[in-house]
């Protein structure tokens, strides 16, 4: 018994060390930032500051709300075509669902300003088939533009665990409820969604989490119209003067990925489902 409990003390030993120097480390440095002025005396100055930024974290999470809902508005119904699909045409749908995550996200945002760029391939297509005329559609720059940006982004984050969940649902459930007279949208809200609950919430999160804290998209699809709370923090991280401000955002930035990872837990337990 000691020798196996030896065994995987020096199994797990490399992963402790590597969560220690790169996960709990850097983030007790952001909680020292945070909480330290310039010359690393103690401080609330920091946080008391936060409220000047507070136009920058409402319109981050609204941006990330709508991309939120709008990535399961589509990918629900996609995951749950896909996990009906033969299982030849379901191995390949899920391999085109994964393969834009193979491929850089600053790539992918690249590609999808050279969509919607005043000069690009959707304003010419418009023109060439005159709907626009000798105008054009101003996309980059807009509010629209930085939300459809996480969306393209983000979306597999949505379809994937949803289509783990309706993989293994019990289609007896919805059989039963059919035999009981439910209509399809009865059965859709009574017994679907409840049974693949876990894999809503674990998309929701999964999308949320990266839209809140983006920079990059805000950034190349915004146009520098508008900061984001991500757009925030790297600017205060590019000074070393605003250190700690930036640690101060991104501290509760921190807080709020941390509730809502518990609030995945939460409805993502293992309890028994109760169909009503």
């Amino acid at each position: 018994m000691k020798k196996t409990s030896v065994v995987r003390g020096a199994v797990s030993s490399p992963y402790v060390v590597w969560t220690a120097l790169f996960i709990i480390a850097p983030l007790l440095f952001v909680v020292w930032f945070a909480f330290t002025d310039a010359g690393g005396a103690f401080t609330f100055d920091n946080i008391k500051g936060l409220s000047t930024y507070g136009q920058n974290f409402l319109m981050s999470i609204g941006f990330s709300l709508i991309a939120t809902a709008v990535c399961f508005i589509i990918g629900y119904p996609l995951a749950w075509c896909i996990a009906r699909s033969s299982r030849r045409a379901r191995a390949f749908l899920t391999v085109l669902i994964m393969l834009p995550m193979w491929t850089s996200l600053l790539v992918r945002t690249y590609a999808l300003m050279a969509l919607l760029d005043n000069g690009g391939i959707v304003n010419n297509v418009l023109s060439n088939m005159g709907f626009l005329g000798e105008r054009h559609l101003n996309i980059i720059g807009s509010e629209g533009a930085v939300i459809l940006g996480m969306i393209y982004d983000f979306l597999p984050y949505m379809v994937l665990p949803v289509y783990t969940s309706m993989i293994k649902l019990d289609m007896r459930y919805v059989e039963a409820a059919a035999d009981l007279g439910a209509s399809g949208t009865r059965t859709m809200f009574s017994v679907i969604l409840p049974l693949t609950k876990p894999g809503i919430i674990s998309g929701l999160t999964m999308v949320f989490v990266p839209s809140i804290s983006t920079f990059y998209i805000s950034q190349k699809l915004g146009g520098g119209s508008f900061d984001l709370i991500g757009d925030t923090i790297e600017r205060q991280f590019q000074n070393a003067v605003t250190y700690n401000t930036g640690a101060a955002i991104s501290l509760v930035m921190m807080i709020l990925i941390l509730i809502s990872l518990g609030i995945m837990n939460h409805f993502t337990d293992e309890k028994e489902v109760v169909v009503r």
